[in-house]
């Protein structure tokens, strides 16, 4: 990753058309998804006119210079900060689901290469000089570019270019970025006056239950808990990630889980909903969108978001990291201010959680209800 995480760069030489069927594809893939464009150019601009209040101040010796109105910012920086002007770009983009990049073609991005009617940028391609080409988008018949050994796309084809780049993105997302889950065990069940993650409503306790649920579709499976914790959890045999961002509720449980594997997306779970099913992780799973921060459910009976019982994508790492420095350490609220993918539940019950002596006695008389039939 460069500039954002799900990156595809337009390569060719002035005047092959990139921004034409930039445009284009744009039109098609922005019914989908929210997007960012990124315009590399070889010649000087500037934003700034001569005599504006922003350009006198800059004049003056700002480095960076911030220009809004109600509708519109702009950002105006120079590349002397090379690292700093790295992480405002990511951050810029950072809200929207894939970048789009006009040039570059030097850097290993993954990249479309946009083939002019003379073919002289198959001459870098012949020589090794570009990297990470995923297709070719050429001007007329794709047979004769067999040769290279990339797919080819013809270029007033937008709705298959469109599609190739979705599936680029979302192959290589599912492939470099696999799905773990967790078992959220690391609160301290006050209300409850005891352990909720040793109680049993099935035939095991919800520690080891729900994370059955779970590896039936994560790679690695996961319990989160406090330190303290840990000696009592070890004995079911299943690998824990201890707390490291402390006293934070679940948040710190998720942060802690994304240091100790950063590739991966989390499916987290609580331990206090015995009537989680296998169904439940199994949508999860299938309709997870790895370019959103998050995928998670709408309870149909409270009509909020569901943040115990939701996949995290890695993308979420940083922007969570940064709410936590901000103090706001509520996964609801991450959900409820971020883009993510929306999943209807069909059984607002199913993720009822269970948290006091009285919840307990009617799930368990429920539990044994359902057993019986």
């Amino acid at each position: 990753m460069l500039f954002h995480p799900f990156e595809i760069a337009f390569c060719g030489y002035s005047g092959s058309g990139k921004t034409t069927l930039i445009a284009g594809v744009v039109r098609h893939l922005s019914a989908k998804f929210t997007l960012a464009y990124y315009k590399h150019g070889c010649h000087r601009f500037d934003l700034d006119r001569e005599g504006k209040d922003s350009w006198v101040i800059r004049q003056a010796g700002v480095h960076t210079v911030m220009i809004s109105d109600p509708a519109t910012k702009a950002v105006i920086t120079s590349h002397e900060k090379s690292s700093a002007s790295q992480l405002l770009e990511r951050h810029v983009f950072a809200d929207e689901d894939l970048l789009l990049v006009e040039g570059l073609k030097e850097l290993p991005l993954p990249k479309l290469l946009l083939v002019d009617s003379e073919r002289r940028i198959l001459d870098l391609v012949s020589t090794g000089a570009l990297t990470n080409i995923i297709g070719l988008v050429v001007p007329d018949e794709s047979d004769a570019y067999a040769e290279y050994g990339y797919p080819v796309l013809h270029r007033d084809c937008i709705g298959d270019i469109a599609a190739c780049i979705e599936t680029f993105l979302l192959t290589s997302s599912l492939k470099e970025h696999p799905l773990n889950g967790l078992v959220l065990a690391g609160g301290r069940s006050s209300r409850m006056g005891s352990d909720k993650a040793l109680f049993a409503y099935h035939a095991e306790n919800q520690l080891v239950h729900t994370a059955a649920l779970l590896q039936q579709h994560c790679r690695e499976v996961f319990i989160s808990c406090r330190e303290e914790q840990a000696e009592t959890y070890r004995h079911f045999g299943i690998p824990l990630i201890t707390d490291s961002y402390l006293g934070i509720g679940p948040m710190g449980g998720l942060l802690s889980a994304q240091q100790a594997r950063p590739e991966a997306a989390w499916v987290v779970a609580a331990c206090d909903l015995p009537f989680l099913d296998e169904s439940i992780i199994q949508q999860l799973s299938i309709q997870r969108n790895p370019l959103r921060f998050a995928t998670a459910f709408r309870n149909p009976q409270s009509g909020r978001l569901e943040p115990l019982c939701a996949c995290y994508e890695p993308k979420s790492r940083s922007r969570l990291i940064l709410r936590h420095i901000e103090r706001n350490n509520s996964l609801l609220s991450f959900l409820d201010e971020s883009r993510i993918e929306e999943l209807a539940l069909q059984n607002g019950g199913a993720l009822k959680n269970i948290n006091d002596p009285q919840g307990r006695h009617d799930a368990s008389f429920s539990a044994r209800t359902v057993s019986r039939h």
